[in-house]
């Protein structure tokens, strides 16, 4: 599978979106009055938050790799 530069620059800008929504969520479930209620989902996003941000830096890295 040919991947194109410009999909990859695409995919990071999704994936930056992404990120900050989550980021954004989390810190209102855990500012919330009891944040153990959302324990689980907190979980859940900061282990999104993880594995998008080891996507970025693979995209990143091919970005490099590709020459732009």
């Amino acid at each position: 599978m040919e991947i194109k530069v410009s999909d990859l620059v695409e995919a990071k800008r999704q994936i930056d979106s992404t990120l900050n929504k989550l980021r954004e969520a989390v810190k209102t479930l855990e500012g919330k009055e009891n944040p153990n209620r959302y324990k689980s989902q907190i979980t859940l996003a900061k282990r999104r938050i993880e594995a998008f941000e080891i996507s970025l830096f693979l995209i990143e890295r091919k970005i490099m790799e590709l020459g732009e």
